[in-house]
């Protein structure tokens, strides 16, 4: 059960998001070349190269070469990217996908498979088949003409042929064997396709829209192993309450008294402890395989709830424009920005900045250590 507040507000975000829905604005939640890449020394030979896929959380670039709305290759993003190029990212820099892939030892950058000028080496390496708005549920990429997971999934499997084609199957076999996947998604199912439009409510409760998802998770993962994948990292969801976008729109009086919407909040603690349950059960019959959770709800909980601790002067609202509604073409090279995005938790009204990204990834490195670890 979710609370009264939320129940309350439900017909007010349907209105908003009718309003809003002209510029595309509340289908937006969470690139780069082989040029910005150098290879650098690795220091374990256990993985050979990691794929992503998911939203705008781990879109390095790929909604660049949609005909969708819900881009990020303009100022102000990437300001704070290697030669201030807004790449496709949606923030001022580096994804926790790129903070892995450095720290691993693949390359400085994840690219975007989309990437027309991409080199046999960045293939090689790896690749993002991510798209900002994407969600497990198939509505959620379909209102926001972008990328669904299936369609990823049928990436993948052309990448590997591709891959075939220039370096045989067994190479490629043994590539994908040692490979890492990441998945990051599932936040836009909730904020937008289930609370932001009448659809799917109208058929699941709460609880029974989550079950909905995690079939489509493990439909995924079956997916992924199919392919050839053995170890699997799979990210749960932050804490959506505290999102920008969301305090502003369901709070009753947001622009004098800001703070996160705890019961949205603990949608997502519920849907996470399910999440792992339901990553249980697939490992209890995919043997010889590595799978992981990666929890970003309890690092991102107490950046907010402790922001001084690291350093963060604003929590509520994004560095971009208002901070109160701006992301993806309304965070555009006429918005304002703030002096030092370092010290916000947010880039625009979604999107984390490049340093909380950076907090986010040294809290996972224990995970990521024990997925490397041969």
């Amino acid at each position: 059960m979710y609370s009264l507040r939320v129940t309350v507000c439900v017909a007010n975000m349907w209105s908003l998001f009718r309003l809003f829905l002209p510029l595309s604005l509340f289908i937006v939640l969470h690139a780069e070349g082989g040029s910005f890449n150098k290879k650098i020394s690795p220091f374990n030979n256990s993985i050979s190269a990691i794929f992503v896929f998911g939203d705008s959380t781990v879109d390095s670039g790929n909604n660049n070469y949609l005909e969708t709305p819900f881009k990020s290759d303009f100022p102000p993003y990437g300001m704070d990217f290697s030669n201030h190029i807004p790449t496709g990212r949606f923030t001022n820099g580096r994804l926790v996908t790129d903070f892995i892939a450095s720290y691993i030892g693949i390359k400085e950058y994840v690219p975007p498979y989309l990437d027309p000028n991409l080199s046999l080496e960045e293939l090689m390496t790896g690749v993002s088949f991510a798209s900002a708005s994407s969600g497990f549920d198939p509505l959620t990429p379909t209102l926001s003409s972008v990328i669904s997971m299936q369609k990823q999934l049928e990436y993948l499997k052309e990448y590997k042929t591709r891959l075939e084609l220039a370096i045989g199957k067994e190479r490629t076999k043994n590539l994908m064997d040692k490979a890492a996947f990441v998945i990051s998604c599932g936040t836009n199912d909730f904020v937008i396709t289930y609370y932001g439009t009448p659809f799917r409510r109208q058929t699941y409760t709460i609880s029974s829209y989550q079950q909905f998802l995690l079939q489509h998770v493990q439909q995924f993962l079956q997916g992924l192993l199919k392919q050839g994948a053995r170890t699997i990292a799979l990210v749960g969801l932050p804490p959506m309450g505290c999102l920008p976008v969301v305090i502003t729109l369901t709070s009753g009086n947001a622009s004098h008294s800001r703070g996160c919407i705890e019961s949205l909040s603990s949608i997502a603690v519920d849907y996470n402890q399910k999440l792992r349950t339901k990553l249980n059960d697939v490992k209890s019959y995919a043997y010889g395989t590595k799978i992981v959770y990666a929890d970003i709800y309890k690092p991102m909980d107490e950046i907010i709830r402790n922001p001084s601790k690291f350093d963060f002067e604003e929590v509520y609202t994004g560095c971009c424009g208002s901070g109160y509604v701006e992301a993806s073409f309304l965070c555009n090279p006429t918005s304002p920005v703030c002096f030092d995005p370092s010290e916000y938790v947010f880039f625009d009204s979604i999107h984390p900045t490049e340093i909380t990204y950076k907090y986010i990834f040294k809290s996972l490195r224990p995970t990521i250590d024990r997925v490397i670890k041969n």
